[in-house]
């Protein structure tokens, strides 16, 4: 009877690489390297549209990333109930406190989109990262 003292079997799953090693099979996780990032868009003027009201308590996670810069997060809590206009007003108010006023302006247009402006400085992008709120979406145009 043949006896192998040592089996190695590189199995991929799910992205990860496991390595096993004789009859223990240990195993060892080596992360493969990920897709790359999204490519940014920038631009001097975004305009957020908030559509819909808030279904739940809940909280939204937005990224300003300015061209030359480093990202800034800003976290928005929406309360259950609160309408589109209020949801927005929330945005803006959250902004407002998050970004440097001399580089940023932002504003609330036709009572439901909040526009975020560059006064100077470098493009910026702008990314809805997460959001825990249902009901209430948010879409990000360039202008």
């Amino acid at each position: 009877m043949l006896v192998l003292r040592s089996l190695l079997v590189i199995v991929l799953v799910a992205g990860f690489s496991y390595t096993f090693t004789s009859a223990m099979a240990q195993e060892t996780a080596t992360p493969v390297a990920a897709a790359p990032a999204a490519t940014l868009k920038y631009s001097n003027k975004w305009r957020l549209e908030v559509s819909e009201g808030a279904n739940n308590d809940g909280n939204m996670h937005f990224r300003i990333t300015p061209r030359d810069g480093t990202p800034i997060d800003i976290n928005v809590g929406l309360k259950d109930g609160r309408g589109e206009d209020g949801c927005a007003r929330d945005i803006r108010d959250a902004f407002k406190a998050a970004l440097d006023k001399k580089i940023y302006k932002i504003e609330i247009d036709d009572e439901e989109d909040v526009l975020v402006k560059r006064r100077k400085g470098s493009d910026f992008a702008v990314e809805l990262v997460e959001s825990t709120v249902k009901g209430t979406r948010v879409n990000l145009d360039k202008e």
